[in-house]
């Protein structure tokens, strides 16, 4: 699958997960970064915070998930980045994009759980 690399200048995509309880779909709209085809979002502003965000409950219970960016919806799969290297990629991919926003957001990129969208063709 190839990507058409200005869906990375995107402000927001917005990620369809299936309610760990209820089975319904539940989509949001988030902060993301593209690197070839994956999407990475992250969830948290405190340490306490990361990873207790519905969403990301959500996916680690059922992971196909849909992800829309402008016009276009992607089949994909929703994983916790545990790889440091990717890790960081993430991180600095997220940082990079959205540095430019007036809050600063040092911590966020610190302690936020790096969330990995791998899309499907």
């Amino acid at each position: 699958m190839t990507l058409d690399p200005a869906l990375a200048g995107e402000p927001y995509c917005y990620l369809t997960t299936t309610g760990r309880v209820t089975g319904r779909p539940h989509e949001i709209e988030i902060w993301f970064a593209l690197s070839g085809e994956t999407a990475y979002l992250m969830n948290g502003d405190s340490e306490s915070d990361a990873g207790k965000a519905d969403w990301v409950r959500n996916l680690s219970k059922q992971p196909a998930v849909t992800l829309r960016i402008a016009d276009q919806t992607f089949e994909a799969t929703a994983r916790v980045v545990t790889d440091p290297t990717e890790d960081g990629l993430a991180r600095s991919l997220l940082l990079e994009k959205y540095a430019t926003i007036e809050q600063p957001l040092t911590t966020w990129g610190r302690v936020a759980l790096p969330v990995a969208v791998d899309l499907q063709a």
